[in-house]
């Protein structure tokens, strides 16, 4: 007997009963929509962690703490000539005083802008590849021997390292839910045959083989799952976008390293495709065994 291909056809729905209300479209669904989500904050945190590190890779900030004005603002000028001339460094520049002023007006208000108020030259340092720290340290010192060095991947590597958990647990929150999907479908494979072994041992008596059933059950299972998959995949893009244009309107560049490009959504729209191809294999796995112990 071979079984029809047409998805109306008799011998299609002969394992198909309860189509409306069949759970294991809504287990997917639910299974897809937190597998998105994790995905999302997966490949939204490698691409904020390879922002930082584009960012911090050989940057640093120079600090000149000196409470005469006079002295410090030749000690900066002195410092920007120097540092500048070392090799290494691809830049150096004095931090404008205003720009510090509305760094500092969340916490001081407009009393940053008073000139009279002792404020840090700041002088911000790009290296090259390569370029040595230690030499920009000496140099500084011999200028100001008070300055301080301060190192951005330094004092930011606690976030960095923050972040790339973030981003291995995520993948391993997809890894998870795709084996618990894959147990899903084991178990729904064999309440099926459990369900229908009168009609299975007709279809053999007919000629059917266990090649055949087993493809009965593996369309039904992959439609389901893919059914399913879509609508949750369908919600929690939906609900990423809405955090995406949350975090953009927060205005912060580290935030806003986190959203996801156009790679990243088609990544996305291809986990159900994933899914129902997992589940199809594992459907297939395990009729084929059970059918084979009855034999």
């Amino acid at each position: 007997m071979i079984l029809s291909l047409d998805p109306n056809s008799p011998e299609r729905r002969l394992l198909d009963e309860g189509r409306r209300t069949r759970a294991m479209t809504w287990i997917m669904a639910i299974m897809l929509f937190l597998t998105v989500l994790a995905g999302a904050l997966g490949l939204g945190m490698f691409a904020a962690t390879a922002q930082l590190d584009r960012e911090l890779s050989g940057r640093l900030t120079v600090q000149i703490v000196e409470p005469i004005a006079s002295l410090r603002d030749s000690q900066a000028a002195a410092m920007v000539a120097t540092l500048a001339k070392v090799p290494g460094v691809a830049r150096a520049r004095e931090v404008d005083r205003a720009h510090l002023a509305e760094l500092l007006r969340p916490w001081l208000g407009d009393a940053g802008l008073d000139p009279d108020l002792p404020m840090p030259a700041m002088i911000d340092v790009e290296l090259r590849p390569g370029g040595d720290v230690a030499a920009i340290e000496q140099a500084a010192r011999r200028i100001a021997p008070g300055a301080r060095v301060d190192r951005h991947a330094q004092w930011l590597s606690p976030v960095r390292s923050f972040m790339t958990t973030m981003s291995w647990l995520a993948a391993g929150l997809v890894l998870l839910i795709a084996g618990a999907t894959a147990a899903v479908v084991l178990l729904a494979a064999r309440a099926g045959l459990d369900t229908h072994r009168d009609t299975i041992d007709v279809l053999h008596m007919l000629g059917s083989t266990d090649i055949q059933i087993a493809r009965l059950f593996q369309r039904r299972i992959a439609f389901d799952t893919l059914l399913g998959g879509l609508a949750g995949t369908a919600a929690a893009l939906v609900l990423i976008w809405f955090l995406q244009a949350r975090l953009s309107a927060v205005g912060s560049e580290m935030l806003g390293g986190v959203a996801l490009q156009q790679r990243d959504w088609f990544l996305l729209l291809l986990l159900p495709i994933g899914f129902a191809l997992v589940a199809t294999v594992a459907a297939r796995v395990a009729v084929l065994r059970a059918l084979g112990k009855r034999l």
